[in-house]
């Protein structure tokens, strides 16, 4: 299984707040070192590797994660359903609502 986490890397040189919110999720949870590869999708720029993963996937937000097992591709958009079904953590229904994210939630 190979683990690619797709980050997105802000105008200003910054990495976003959700994927740096990500990044403390995997470590706090012991999972970090189970990414294999980061991949950045510069604001910007069409041309950057994670901008064209998002594209090919057709998933319009970071991060996310791009799980390659044999010939078989899944994509994950939340940490917590990685770590469930990859992982086979244990995530509470506490934890997923506290992973939901306003800006996420259309109106």
């Amino acid at each position: 299984m190979h683990i690619t986490m797709v980050k997105k890397r802000l105008a200003d040189g910054s990495e976003c707040r959700k994927c740096q919110d990500a990044t403390t999720a995997l470590q706090s949870r012991g999972l970090w070192s189970r990414i294999d590869e980061i991949v950045w999708a510069n604001e910007g720029d069409p041309n950057s590797l994670g901008m064209q993963l998002s594209a090919h996937f057709r998933v319009d937000q970071a991060p996310f994660f791009i799980v390659r097992d044999g010939t078989r591709e899944d994509v994950y958009v939340s940490v917590l359903q990685l770590a469930r079904e990859r992982f086979a953590e244990k995530v509470s229904a506490q934890q997923q609502a506290a992973a939901i994210d306003v800006d996420d939630i259309g109106v």
